[in-house]
């Protein structure tokens, strides 16, 4: 609507040479004061834009709160769970199952545990550890978004919680030519410390792009919920824990002979691995069983272009 200026600053013939100069630069004084409101208005709202964070930013694209009965199997649905112990390229330890035993829904939580226990799978391996290993493959990919979970890692030498996804063309490219982003590794023997890196043409094993996160005073992440998310855009993948972002990944990271792979849809992978090539075996002193509780993981997009 039109705005009505305050009688007393509204311009006004007066007598003398002195009254519409006073009036006019009363007047000058109103409008530069309206323009600082509006300013500093703006100003705030973008601050509570980027207070809100993913509430202003993003929109729920997928999700699973695992709110089923205690015991209740898995939604299959959304997840496909992965078979199999052939040490899935890590010189894992573990053989992965269906079982109940080893991935249920408990307490509104995902609780995938890992088990001591002499175990030969269908395929006729046999393994001394078992846990699961599941995935949205052929269920639900996106490309870019805010992917995040709210999870509680196990603790222990040998143990390698993960929180993962991988580029939906791997059964026609291959891997690393699909592309990984780890949005949350966590090994046994570095209980303050998670990981988070991308993979790619080029770039993996001890050539991929990491950073790690480390909690302060010696807190443990294995003692509470901690939230582990990524943000995906074209040329940025940024890592969080909780509100923390920690890194910043782009092209930019890249070698001249390596390729940035990260343009297409990806998919969720959600694991417990036992021992491997980077978080060694368990000890004596691991203790088993080991849980990693999953309270909800949750795919956003962008509220906006």
């Amino acid at each position: 609507m039109p705005l009505e200026l305050p009688s007393t600053l509204r311009p006004k013939i007066q007598v003398g040479c002195k009254g519409p100069v006073l009036a006019r630069k009363r007047l000058a004084v109103y409008v530069l004061s309206l323009a600082a409101l509006s300013f500093c208005s703006a100003a705030l709202n973008a601050q509570k834009t980027a207070s809100g964070g993913k509430q202003a930013a993003w929109k729920l694209a997928w999700s699973d709160e695992f709110n089923g009965p205690n015991g209740s199997a898995i939604d299959s649905s959304k997840w496909v769970i992965e078979v199999g112990g052939e040490a899935w390229g890590n010189q894992e330890l573990e053989y992965y199952t269906n079982r109940p035993q080893n991935l249920f829904i408990q307490d509104g939580h995902l609780v995938i545990r890992a088990r001591r226990e002499s175990y030969t799978g269908s395929d006729g391996v046999r393994r001394d550890y078992t846990s699961a290993r599941l995935k949205t493959a052929g269920k639900f990919s996106q490309t870019y978004g805010r992917f995040e979970a709210r999870i509680k890692v196990p603790s222990g030498q040998g143990m390698w919680p993960a929180f993962w996804m991988l580029g939906d063309d791997i059964d026609s490219v291959g891997w690393p030519g699909c592309g990984e982003i780890d949005i949350m590794e966590n090994i046994g023997k570095e209980p303050s410390t998670v990981h988070g890196s991308i993979h790619g043409p080029g770039f993996v094993g001890g050539d991929g792009i990491e950073a790690p996160y480390k909690l302060s005073g010696n807190q443990r992440f294995a003692d509470d919920f901690h939230i582990f998310a990524v943000e995906w855009e074209p040329n940025a993948i940024r890592f969080y824990v909780d509100r923390d972002l920690y890194v910043t990944r782009t092209p930019a990271d890249l070698r001249k002979d390596w390729r940035w792979v990260f343009d297409h849809p990806f998919f969720l992978v959600l694991n417990l691995a036992v021992g491997g090539d980077w978080p060694g075996n368990p000890d004596p002193d691991t203790g088993f069983p080991k849980q990693m509780l999953v309270d909800y993981v949750r795919v956003y997009q962008r509220a906006s272009p």
